[in-house]
C-alpha cells in the first residue's frame, strides 16, 4: 500500500516507537482478493486499526482497519460491516449512521488505489464516492460545524460540501483534532502539539509532550496518547496535560474520545475502551499480532 506521505521527518524526531507505530499501521497486503470473501471470515480477529467510532443512533463502536470496517462488542466476535475489504486509512463518524472516511480499493474489488472521500448513510454497509477518487489518501479526517477538515499528502485539505477542498498548511504530522467549536485546529508533530487558530492555514510551533493521537469531544477535554500508549487529558486545549494512564498494549494505533467519558483506543493487542474519562480501560476485541 501507500505508504504515509511526508512522515520521515516526524519518525526521525520523535523516535523509533512511532517509526514502529506508523510501519504497523500501514504494513501488510490485504490476504483477500476484493469484496468476494466467505461468510466464515466475517468474524474474526482484528488487525492494522486505523479508526475509530461510534455511532450515536445505537452507541456501536467501529473499527477501520486495513483489511475493512467492523463491529466490537465486549464478550462478542468482530463482525465485518457489508462486503468491503477495502483498506480504511482515514475514518470519523460526522451524525447518526453517517460516517466518512478514505484509503485503498481492496485487490479485485476494482475500486482505485486511493479511493478519495467516500460517505456512507447506513453505518458502512455501502458507500458513495463524493470526491477525489484516485487521487487523495487521507490519513487523518475530522469534522466540526459542517467543516471536514483532513491530512493527506502531507498538507490540510478543508471542505464544507465533500466535493470541494482547499488546500492549507503543508506541515509533518500524524494526527489531527479539531476544538468542538470549530476554531482550533490541533496536529500532532514531533515537537509536540502545534496548533492553528485560522483553520489549518497557519500553526504554530509544536508544544508539550509528543502525542501520537488527539482527539477533542468536548472544549474542556482535549485526549492525547503518547507513542508508547501513555493517556493525557487537557483542559486547556493542549496548553498543559495531566497523564491519567497507560493503556494497555503499547504503541497506539488510534484513538477517539466520544464524550468526557466515553475513550476508545486501538493498540497493538487491541480495541480498548473507558467509561470514567480514561482513567481506566477495559478490552473490547483482541488484535491478531
Amino acid at each position: 500500500m501507500t505508504a504515509r506521505p511526508a512522515i520521515g521527518p516526524v519518525l526521525a524526531a520523535a523516535g523509533a516507537s512511532v517509526a514502529a507505530l506508523v510501519l504497523a499501521a500501514c504494513g501488510g497486503g490485504s490476504s483477500d482478493t476484493g469484496d468476494g470473501a466467505s461468510t466464515s471470515r466475517s468474524s474474526q480477529t482484528l488487525s492494522h486499526v486505523h479508526g475509530l467510532g461510534v455511532d450515536p443512533a445505537d452507541g456501536r463502536v467501529y473499527v477501520a482497519t486495513h483489511n475493512g470496517l467492523y463491529t466490537v462488542a465486549k464478550g462478542q466476535k468482530p463482525k465485518l460491516v457489508g462486503h468491503r475489504r477495502d483498506d480504511f486509512m482515514g475514518f470519523t463518524v460526522t451524525g447518526e449512521k453517517t460516517f466518512i472516511a478514505s484509503g485503498h480499493g481492496a485487490p479485485g474489488s476494482g475500486r482505485p488505489g486511493n479511493v478519495g472521500l467516500i460517505e456512507t448513510k447506513d453505518t458502512g454497509r455501502t458507500w458513495t464516492s463524493r470526491s477525489l477518487s484516485g487521487e487523495a489518501d487521507f490519513h487523518s479526517l475530522e469534522s466540526a460545524r459542517g467543516t471536514v477538515y483532513g491530512y493527506e499528502g502531507g498538507r490540510i485539505r478543508v471542505s464544507s460540501d465533500l466535493r470541494s477542498w482547499d488546500d492549507r498548511a503543508a506541515l509533518e504530522a500524524l494526527d489531527l483534532a479539531v476544538s468542538p467549536a470549530g476554531d482550533r485546529l490541533l496536529a500532532t508533530t514531533a515537537e509536540g502539539v502545534a496548533t492553528s487558530t485560522d483553520g489549518g492555514r497557519t500553526f504554530g510551533e509544536g508544544a508539550g509532550p509528543v502525542q501520537a493521537f488527539v482527539s477533542w469531544p468536548a472544549e474542556k477535554s482535549l485526549f492525547g496518547i503518547g507513542t508508547s500508549g501513555r493517556l493525557s487529558s487537557s483542559a486547556d486545549g493542549g496548553t498543559s496535560w495531566k497523564e491519567l494512564t497507560t493503556v494497555p498494549g503499547g504503541q497506539p494505533q488510534a484513538l477517539t474520545a466520544v464524550n468526557a467519558d466515553h475513550v476508545l483506543a486501538a493498540t497493538m493487542t487491541g480495541v480498548y475502551e473507558s467509561r470514567d474519562g480514561g482513567k481506566t480501560f477495559a478490552e473490547l476485541a483482541p488484535l491478531a499480532s
